[in-house]
Formats: structure tokens, C-alpha cells, sequence
């Protein structure tokens, strides 16, 4: 089946369409079409202050709330207030926005107090740049979360969570009220101390490990660029949206990021802003303790558009032009550094122990009085400031409108396309997708299992239109490359779903967790070596984590890969990335197994899933083994011919090492005894099944056991139980040709059955 049979029906229009095509942005107060327009003065590394970022027009022609903002800016500022002409709006709005701000600081002091926990520091000084992002720049609405068109914001530097949820709640966010933001850090809340996006609605991607947003967030944008080249049409754009990041220092030190940043300017990720919170300390000290580097020549070398922003002083109107910059640049990811205070307002800002903990009374005190809130109680919101986050939300809400009328469009002139654009945003798959899935009989040629693994990768890239991915500059070898389906590459060929990601392993896995938290309908897949993993293990676990299904394929996955040696023979791995909570790890025996791992993990779109697949020729249909049965994590593949009697002897074996079993099984069942065979594919989806069920596998009277597995013994034991015996690895491997260093470590079917026969003779 192919896009093309979809029937295709209608969107549902929200309102009587009128044709827009233009993909211009909208003014921030009014539904009136406004070009971004870049002042000639700005400059690359230091920008001025002169370019307003569009013509906006203003809430002020409403007398009565201009009237409460007098009274409350007159409370405020005193002195900017008396020398300014009412009537100058400009002027006005700036004064507002930095009220704003002050409320937006005051309920960071307010949550942090009342929790006794929390991370104030970079969510005190970064409060101006957050603030406008929220407020005059990013496409949202609060109303419709997940609006596909929505500009997406990462924060990077997760630790300053408490900034973006209280932007959340003045936002209109309804998963952040201020009973959320009193409940930071408690347990059960919408408020965790780094932000999830399966716990606080308005969280793109769940963020903490320092980098690890950066590369998230070049995957949304990479999802953007893609599904835009494959979908947008000279007159009319259905995806068209940004992506903004936060990071900080930790984040500019963590190797992800630059791999991630090295990627972003390859492929030309214009529509990407960075914006680097430097401001000069960790939670050791300044940054002079371990970083001299300058952060913006790295990132101009890498080949980003940089700009030097100091808002140490709350200069908005300076970072304002630097998103003018930001939008204005159509060939380059942009990088806008921002000079900032850590702690603004306390006795501690600018050291790094204003990172995080309380503030003493005085302290919170005196930071009341510096901005006339002294007689206020504790998570005030100034009834304007709502009315004030409401005009961006309303203007999202009228660009949804719009964007649902262009659909309405779009889909009448272009309804093959937006058969498989519908498809892919509700997260969907042809039906019967499955059966695209290989085949093999008796007859087919032996090969490794990422042999199998890439006949079906290619067999499912032509019914799942979502499909993208690629390898750690090991396509080749790991078998992990479209083929007929062309490499994103700006501006040849962005359509393509093969993505060249070099030697960046965990960039590579991050960029994933963006590309499928996109909610674009992608279906992200990362391959590399199996003892690679460890590069990327804090993305895989992120993977987890964040309901992020992407699809891990980790090739040469034992010793069995022979003379590369211990420093490329996985050991330790599988015991690793099988203690990760909710990741899928499928150790397939042969192309059928192979195939029903993909069944089962393209099926499970909201965990990751592992394939570990070999390097070594295995059988394409060992004899027993079932597709079908892969979802039930562990079956049985043979038995002896009396049902009615129990097994002396369980075998079981995952992988390469299944037929290792089942040799072995032949022999001993010659010589008279009653051998079983089981294969354990996916011990987790052995764990869930019911109790009866996993007992008609592993039937407890049945205490000799042998397990075969070229890999930690670690975690064995609970399944050949206290009196079965583990073949495995407790060393980290041999050089030499593969055969003979899985002889040396008991691989054989002579070691299994001498064992097996030790064990009987008990």
C-alpha cells in the first residue's frame, strides 16, 4: 500500500476559509502582515540598539487599561514615568515590559521561598530575554498546545525550569497556575525541578543533562526544515515555524552541544536561534576556573550568524534587534550570546552561589524594595500583565485560524500531499503498514541480522512515510541507509530522509529525541556500534524518559566481531541499556525475529527501542522462531515431542547465540533427554507478560536452566534461576578471528552441551 490509496478527506475548516498565502509574520498586536526588517546598523558581533523589531501596533488605544498601567508604572518608576508623554507608545510599551519583568522575577523569588528548593540564579538574570520571547516573538497558543505550526522553545540550561513555568502561567498556559508554581520541586507536581514534557503541558522536551536541549532542539529545527521542503508549495507554506533554544555555560562546555552546532550550520538551519546565557559562572565558581575560550568565535567558526548582546542592564530593545538579525538570516543558524547577571536583584548575583538554594529574609526583602513590591504578598501577578501575555496568545490563536484555512487550501489543490501530511500529523500509519515486512524461508541465504534489519528498514521507508534517520558515518555497516530516498542536504535536497550525522554519536541520539518530540509525525532512526552506545547513553535515556520512540539500531553486537577487538567488542552493554526503565532492547536470532522486533518497536511510538543485531551470519529462519511471538518478549521455539511432560533442561539464548541452543538441544534430545528451547528476544516484554503465561515458558519446576549469551552475565540469574547456569562474558574480549574468540569464551555448541550435560548430571 502506498500514500496514494489513502482516501483523502477534508480538513475541518475552524471557520469560513479566506485564502491567505503569504508566509510573512504578523504584526505581535494585530492580525495586519508586517515584514521583519533588518536596520542596516546592526552588526554581527555587537549590536545597537536602534531597529525596533516591527511596527507594533498598540493595546494602549484601550484608555482604561492604559489608565491602570499609569497608576501602577507611576508606583513603579517615578522618575521615567514623569519625564515620559503619555501618548509616546513606544516609550510606554518599554516601561510596561519591564514592569513585566519585575513580576516575572518577584514570582521566581516567591516559588523558590516558599518550595526551599529551586534554581533562581539563571532564571533571575535571564528573565528580560524569556520574557520577550514569550511576549513579543515566539507563535503560540496557550489554547491549543500543540498546534503544529507553533514555534518551539527549548530550554537547554534545565535547571532554570522555574523561569519557563512561571512564563508558562503568565502565558495562559493552564498546566501552570499559581498553585503549580507554589508546588515547585514537590512530588507529584507540574513543577519538577528540570522540565518534562510528559508532566508539564508547554514542555517541548524534557531537559537537565547540560546539552542535551541543544541537540534536541536542532532536531526540531532539522523536522521543520525537512517537512517544509516536503510539503510547502510556492504558494502556500503549511510548516513554517522556529525553533529557539536557551543553553548556558555548562551547556557551551558538554561536547553535544558542539557536536550538535557543528551539524546545525552544515545543513543551514536559518530558522535555529541560540541564545547563550553567559553570564559567567557555574555552580563551582566563575567560568575562569575551567573556560577561556570565546564561545561566539567557536560558534562563527562552526559557521553561525553571531551576535553580542548585553542585557547585564535589562536592555530589551538591544535583543530585540537581535532577533530582527536572527529572522533576517536565511543562510545560517543564528547564535545571539547574551550577557547576563546570574542572582539579578540579590545580595548574591554575580557569583555562582546565586546558582541555586534560597534567599535569606533580608535578601528578599531588600529585592522588593528595589522594585516597589515590598508591600505585596507572595505570588502577586499584576492583573495588566495577564491582559498583556493575552495579545500574544490571541495572536496565536488567529494564526491557527489561518493556518487551518491554508490547510483547507492545500488540501483541495494538493490532496495526494496532504493525504500524507494528515498522515503523518496524527501520528499515524497505512494500514496494514506490517506486511511490508520481509519474509524468509528456509531457503534464503544466510546473513548477519543487520543484513535483515536492512532490508526491512528499506521495505518499511516506502509505507512509512515519517521514516528518516542514518548512521554515526557507519550507514554502510550498520546496513542503515534509504535507499532511492536521497540525503537532507540544504538546499539540494532538504527533502531527503537519509541524514548524514559523521562521527557525532551523541548529537546523533539527541537530534533524535528532537526530531520525534517534534510531533511532526517523524520516526527517527540512529545507528552506530553497539559499544558506541556509551556515547549517546544519556540521550538514549532521555529517549525513555521523554516518551521519545525512537528507534536505536546498534550493530556489531559481541565479540563475535572478532579481530577489531576488545576496544569494539560490547560487553558490558546489553546489561547496560536493559536496565533503562521503558526502553525496548530486542536481541533478534534471525530475519524473522529481526522483522518482528521492527513490528513491535515501530508499533511502540512512545518508547525507544534498541536493536542489537550482528555482525556474524546467522540462518534467515532458524527453525521455531516466529515474527509473531517477538511481542511477547520470550517464547518457546522447540520442545520435546511428549506435551505432556515437562522439559528436564531449559536452554535459552538471545540473538546469534539462539542456534547455539538449538544445536545443542538436537544433540542432547539424540541422546534421549527432553530439551527445551527458548528464545528471549526482549526481556522486558517477557517481564509484562501475565504470570501464567510466563510460567507455561519458564515453568518453575523446571530449575536446570543454561542461558547463552555472548555479553554480561549480569541479570541472567533471574531467569536460569539459583541452580541454572549463565554462559556469558565477564572480560572485555579478545582480538583475533571471530570464530576462534567465541570458542575461547564458550560459544560453541560443544561448551553448551558439555554444560547442559553437567547440569543434568546433577
Amino acid at each position: 500500500m502506498t500514500i496514494s490509496n489513502l482516501i483523502v478527506k477534508p480538513f475541518s475548516p475552524l471557520f469560513q476559509p479566506k485564502l491567505t498565502i503569504q508566509s510573512n509574520r504578523y504584526d505581535y498586536h494585530s492580525n495586519k502582515r508586517c515584514n521583519f526588517q533588518c536596520n542596516k546598523s546592526l552588526k554581527r558581533n555587537n549590536i545597537s540598539t536602534t531597529a525596533p523589531l516591527i511596527n507594533q501596533p498598540s493595546l494602549f488605544k484601550d484608555e482604561d487599561y492604559k489608565l491602570s498601567w499609569k497608576e501602577e508604572l507611576k508606583r513603579a518608576y517615578p522618575f521615567e514615568i514623569s519625564t515620559q508623554k503619555w501618548d509616546d507608545d513606544e516609550k510606554f510599551q518599554e516601561l510596561v515590559d519591564k514592569r513585566c519583568v519585575d513580576n516575572v522575577r518577584m514570582l521566581i523569588v516567591d516559588s523558590v521561598q516558599h518550595a526551599k528548593a529551586g534554581h533562581a540564579g539563571m532564571a533571575l538574570g535571564m528573565a528580560e530575554v524569556a520574557y520577550f520571547l514569550y511576549r513579543h516573538a515566539m507563535n503560540y497558543n496557550p489554547t491549543s498546545p500543540n498546534w503544529f505550526n507553533r514555534d518551539r522553545f527549548v530550554l537547554s540550561a534545565g535547571h532554570g525550569s522555574l523561569l519557563q513555568y512561571v512564563c508558562l502561567h503568565l502565558a495562559g498556559f493552564q498546566s501552570v497556575q499559581i498553585e503549580d508554581l507554589k508546588c515547585l520541586c514537590k512530588l507529584g507536581s507540574q513543577t519538577p525541578g528540570h522540565p518534562e514534557n510528559v508532566v508539564t503541558e508547554g514542555i517541548e522536551v524534557t531537559t537537565g543533562p547540560l546539552g542535551q536541549g541543544v541537540a534536541n532542539a536542532v532536531g526540531l529545527a532539522l523536522a521543520e526544515a525537512h517537512l517544509g521542503a516536503r510539503f510547502n508549495k510556492p504558494d502556500v507554506a503549511v510548516v513554517d515555524h522556529r525553533t529557539y533554544c536557551i543553553m548556558g555555560d555548562g551547556c557551551a562546555m558538554e561536547g553535544i552541544s558542539n557536536e550538535a552546532a557543528s551539524l546545525a550550520a552544515h545543513w543551514k538551519l536559518h530558522k535555529l536561534t541560540l541564545i547563550y546565557d553567559d553570564n559567567h559562572n557555574t555552580i563551582d565558581g566563575s567560568t575562569y576556573l575551567a573556560l577561556s575560550e570565546d564561545i561566539s568565535a567557536r560558534f562563527e567558526a562552526l559557521g553561525w550568524n553571531t551576535i553580542t548582546v548585553d542585557n547585564s542592564q535589562g536592555n530589551l530593545e538591544a535583543f530585540k534587534n537581535a532577533l530582527i538579525s536572527a529572522h533576517s538570516e536565511t543562510g545560517k543558524p543564528t547564535f545571539i550570546r547574551v550577557k547576563t547577571t546570574i542572582g539579578k536583584l540579590s545580595k548574591k548575583e554575580g557569583t555562582s552561589k546565586a546558582h541555586h538554594g534560597t534567599f535569606d529574609d533580608d535578601d528578599v526583602k531588600k529585592m522588593k524594595q528595589k522594585v516597589k513590591w515590598d508591600d505585596r504578598e507572595p505570588f502577586h501577578v499584576i492583573p495588566m500583565v495577564h491582559r498583556e501575555m493575552q495579545a500574544q496568545t490571541d495572536l496565536g490563536g488567529r494564526l491557527e485560524l489561518e493556518w487551518h484555512s491554508k490547510l483547507y487550501y492545500y488540501q483541495n489543490k494538493y490532496p495526494e500531499e496532504a493525504a500524507e501530511f494528515k498522515l503523518l500529523l496524527a501520528d499515524g500509519m497505512l494500514p496494514g503498514w506490517e506486511s511490508s515486512l520481509p519474509k524468509w524461508s528456509m531457503s534464503d541465504p544466510v546473513d548477519a541480522t543487520r543484513g535483515y534489519s536492512g532490508k526491512c528498514l528499506n521495505a518499511l521507508a516506502k509505507v512509512l512515510p515519517g521514516l528518516i534517520g542514518g548512521s554515526a558515518d557507519l550507514a554502510s555497516s550498520n546496513q542503515a541507509y534509504l535507499h532511492n530516498f536521497g540525503d537532507f542536504k540544504q538546499p539540494d535536497s532538504p527533502w531527503g530522509r537519509n541524514i548524514r550525522y559523521g562521527v557525532r554519536e551523541h548529537a546523533m541520539a539527541g537530534i533524535s529525541n528532537g526530531l520525534v518530540l517534534h510531533s511532526g509525525g517523524l520516526i527517527p532512526f540512529a545507528a552506530t556500534f553497539l559499544v558506541f552506545s556509551d556515547y549517546m547513553k544519556n540521550s538514549v535515556r532521555l529517549s525513555a524518559l521523554s516518551h521519545a520512540g525512537v528507534l536505536y539500531i546498534l550493530t556489531h553486537d559481541s565479540v563475535g566481531i572478532g579481530e577489531d577487538g576488545p576496544t569494539h567488542q560490547p560487553v558490558e552493554h546489553l546489561a547496560g541499556l536493559r536496565a533503562i526503565p521503558h526502553l525496548l532492547l530486542f536481541r533478534p536470532a534471525d530475519g524473522k525475529e529481526t522483522a518482528g522486533s521492527y513490528k513491535v518497536a515501530i508499533d511502540n511510538r512512545n518508547v525507544p527501542s534498541v536493536l542489537a543485531l550482528s555482525r556474524q551470519k546467522v540462518e534467515a529462519n532458524v527453525e521455531g522462531t516466529s515474527a509473531e511471538a517477538v511481542g511477547k518478549g520470550g517464547y518457546i521455539v522447540s520442545d520435546i515431542s511428549d506435551k505432556e511432560l515437562l522439559p528436564e533442561i531449559i536452554l535459552i539464548g538471545t540473538g546469534s547465540e539462539l542456534c547455539l541452543c538449538e544445536a545443542s538441544a538436537n544433540v542432547l534430545r539424540k541422546e534421549g533427554r527432553r530439551v527445551r528451547v527458548v528464545s528471549l528476544v526482549c526481556w522486558r516484554l517477557f517481564d509484562r507478560q501475565p504470570r501464567d503465561y510466563k510460567e507455561l515458558v519458564l515453568p518453575s519446576s523446571v530449575s536446570k536452566r543454561v542461558s547463552v549469551e555472548a555479553g554480561s552475565p549480569l541479570g541472567w540469574k533471574e531467569y536460569v534461576g539459583a541452580e541454572g547456569f549463565v554462559i556469558g562474558i565477564d572480560n572485555f574480549g579478545s582480538s583475533g578471528p571471530y570464530s576462534e574468540v567465541l570458542k575461547k569464551y564458550g560459544f560453541t555448541e560443544e561448551n553448551v552441551t558439555q554444560t547442559a550435560k553437567s547440569l543434568l548430571a546433577k
